[in-house]
């Protein structure tokens, strides 16, 4: 399946994607505060301070990713009809980017990720472009690029390139 602009492949039969709407923003909110949760939870900051907190953040990164992609699509990935996640994707000329990709806490494990990144790799596979992603030294996730062929490249602070070109 492909989202609603065409864009992404889908391997597994119950995930579908669709662009990013104003009413999604209260659902993408949720999603990145819990990305921060256990990073917020040592300070020790008053709940409204921590939500505040989040929600400025969340708004910084909104804009960076518009800033500097802007022709990237915004897609909520769903199962089984039920929001589970987002995906940025930037098709720029000389690679495939993942700008973001984030499954909700308790939708892990169940492959919806990885159809999506197998669905990009064919997509970069097609296009004959490399397709690359920034993920944090410390996230887990950086086993699953791994398995995927990914190799890992150039760091930037706490964030390493993992890279995706078929020659692996």
């Amino acid at each position: 399946m492909t989202s609603d602009m065409g864009q992404v492949a889908v391997e597994t039969a119950n995930v579908t994607l669709r662009p990013v709407e104003p009413a999604d923003e209260p659902f993408l909110l949720e999603l990145y505060a819990a990305t921060r949760a256990d990073e917020v939870a040592l300070v020790p900051w008053s709940e409204a301070q921590k939500k505040s907190f989040i929600e400025q953040q969340f708004k910084a990164q909104q804009e960076h990713y518009k800033k500097n992609y802007p022709d990237a699509s915004h897609d909520v990935i769903i199962c089984d009809q039920r929001n589970v996640g987002r995906i940025y994707v930037a098709r720029l000329p000389a690679a495939i980017r993942i700008v973001d990709i984030t499954i909700a806490a308790a939708e892990r494990n169940r492959g919806i990720g990885t159809g999506l990144i197998k669905g990009l790799i064919r997509e970069a596979e097609n296009s004959s472009r490399p397709l690359t992603i920034y993920v944090e030294t410390f996230n887990p996730s950086v086993q699953l690029f791994q398995r995927l062929g990914f190799l890992p490249g150039e760091e930037q602070g706490m964030h390493v390139l993992m890279k995706w070109s078929g020659a692996a």
